[in-house]
């Protein structure tokens, strides 16, 4: 789905069409307390290569940090899943169905590259 969409598959977005439809208060939490372990990561990363750091261990954190965005990314699906796609799938609306199936199609292939 476009990013200049004002709506999903599971309805109207409310607002300005930039904000999710649900987000469940765990996966938020966790996803929020990831993210700035990951900032953190990111800066201990910038800092390694000022310092000119040996590269096996830049590249090893580096991994880390794909790894925590990995974990970031699947809290996500899963509420995109729980919400959105749910709500989409079990609304009886075959078009608004089918949509979500081709944005989840997408979002599979995407996190696969």
């Amino acid at each position: 789905m476009s990013s200049g969409s004002a709506s999903c598959a599971c309805g109207t977005r409310p607002g300005d069409g930039t904000h999710a439809v649900a987000v469940d208060p765990d996966i938020k939490r966790a996803v929020t307390t990831r993210l700035r372990r990951i900032e953190g990561q990111v800066r201990g990363l910038q800092k390694m290569v000022d310092e000119e750091r040996y590269c096996a261990d830049v590249l090893m954190q580096v991994s880390s940090v794909q790894e925590a965005l990995r974990g970031v990314s699947r809290a996500l699906l899963q509420n995109h899943l729980k919400h959105c796609a749910t709500a989409a799938i079990g609304s009886g609306d075959a078009a608004q169905r089918d949509a979500m199936y081709d944005e989840l199609l997408e979002l599979i292939y995407k996190s696969v590259r």
